[in-house]
């Protein structure tokens, strides 16, 4: 049966928002008064939580959670979710501390990729592919998938009337795309990850044997609030990675100008424009898609549906072509309970129709930004979630599950109990994915270099271990 290890770090956006006549607070200062629970149990503000994934704050006070490791796509989706539970927890005990200190203030995090004076934050994906697999190559095949697979997965905003850049044609007034990120991404294939930020970070760091694993790394997706989009996102992401690892036949396909190429597709809501090739040629976003597609399809029906999540992926195979169908048709209406951008491009037009304002208007900005609050019941995101009108894949049950326990089919729940054992007997320790170590030196340090094994006796010794 295939595994496939995989990951996300999500990025918060961060801001205050205090009453009249209240003191204006900077990010810094909110990120202190929301870390600092987690600085007074840990005594830092990057560590590894019982669950098995990882929370830091992050360069420019962005709270950050990256999943444990996880090996089946809706376990992902469970850990991506337990990641908003926890640090809108943080947000709710940050407003009490305030509150206490005479300070009457909100606080919003928000799963997008962009604030109102330009800056970007990301969400990256963590692919874990054997090391045989030359990765520049792979990369360099799968840039065209990446730059026009915001058309299934991206996250929606409206940008700005913008002046010609990079290649791209200047807009006169403000238009609705595809993807947040795209606007913000400067290379195709790099070692860098916000320098020159580019679709793909090549850096060799696998967080595991080097000699069995490498690292795919992606850093140009959106961050999605449905479950179903996560799930798209990841799936198609996993099965593209899989086909080219087992040498499954592609038309070449060779995006000229990447860079160039993102911004095209991201500002073509109708998936046709076209966009220039290595070879001379041009296709559009939904010719390539559909490309791809075509050879997953092969892919699977070559004896790529043994697997133990078939019915996940057979899913997530229907929807991907059910979203490009709605492109080209233009409904979008059709798939607006199953992907971001057409969820929020939803919320958008009905606006529109009962005030009839341009995209430029205040209160359409606000809905682009308050659709990723991920504070429930405030957030616009959750309000359609709890009256049924965009879809799910997990429950609350999961996803409550997902906050307190690691994943028990990876080497996440070794970590886990790890932490909940150590931290127990009021043993200081430090982790990270790979080594668990008790601080005094006392026990041996342990290193989990296969990222598949939920078990292993060393583990079982240091826990014994800490009691003594």
């Amino acid at each position: 049966m295939i595994r496939r290890i995989v990951g996300i770090e999500t990025e918060f956006g961060i801001t205050s928002v205090g009453g009249e006549g209240a003191r204006a607070l900077g990010p810094d200062e909110i990120a202190r008064y929301l870390f600092r629970p987690v600085v007074e149990r840990w005594r830092s503000s990057n560590v590894f939580l019982e669950n098995g994934s990882r929370l830091y704050l992050d360069v420019g006070s962005h709270p950050e959670y990256a999943t444990a490791e996880c090996d089946g796509l809706r376990q992902l989706v469970a850990h991506d979710r337990a990641g908003e539970r926890i640090v809108d927890d943080l947000a709710r005990q940050a407003e009490r501390s305030l509150a206490a200190e005479g300070i009457h203030a909100g606080v919003y995090l928000f799963k997008n990729n962009t604030d109102s004076v330009g800056n970007s934050y990301g969400c990256h994906e963590n692919y874990l592919l054997d090391r045989s697999t030359q990765v520049r190559s792979v990369a360099t095949t799968l840039l065209p998938f990446l730059v026009s697979r915001q058309v299934i997965c991206g996250a929606g905003k409206i940008l700005p009337g913008t002046p010609a850049g990079v290649g791209v044609d200047a807009t006169e007034g403000p238009t609705f795309c595809f993807s947040q990120r795209a606007e913000h991404m400067w290379d195709g294939v790099s070692s860098a990850t916000t320098r020159s930020r580019p679709l793909i970070n090549t850096r060799d760091e696998p967080h595991a044997d080097s000699a069995r694993f490498r690292r795919m790394h992606v850093i140009v997706g959106d961050s999605n609030m449905i479950e179903t989009t996560t799930l798209l996102k990841v799936a198609s992401t996993r099965l593209v990675l899989e086909m080219l690892e087992a040498g499954v036949a592609l038309r070449p396909m060779a995006v000229a100008h990447p860079v160039r190429a993102i911004r095209e597709i991201s500002r073509d809501l109708t998936g046709t424009r076209p966009v220039a090739m290595t070879d001379g040629s041009t296709m559009s976003a939904l010719e390539i898609q559909r490309e791809f597609l075509s050879a997953v399809h092969r892919y699977l029906d070559a004896g790529g549906w043994e697997r133990d999540d078939r019915a996940d992926v057979e899913g997530c195979v229907a929807l991907w072509e059910r979203v490009l169908d709605a492109v080209e048709s233009g409904d979008h209406e059709s798939i607006a309970a199953d992907v971001d951008w057409a969820a929020k491009l939803r919320l958008i037009r009905q606006v529109q129709g009962r005030t009839g304002v341009d995209l430029d208007h205040p209160r359409l900005a606000q809905i682009d930004l308050t659709y990723h609050d991920i504070r429930p019941g405030r957030g616009l995101h959750s309000v359609l979630e709890r009256r049924g009108l965009v879809s799910r894949v997990v429950d609350d049950a999961q996803v409550e599950l997902a906050r307190r326990m690691a994943p028990e089919t990876t080497r996440a729940a070794l970590r886990g109990r790890f932490i909940s054992a150590a931290t127990e007997a009021g043993r200081d320790f430090t982790v990270d994915w790979v080594h668990l170590k008790v601080a005094d030196g006392t026990l041996p340090t342990v290193a989990l270099t296969d990222p598949f094994a939920p078990g292993d006796p060393r583990v079982d010794d240091l826990i014994a271990g800490l009691g003594r």
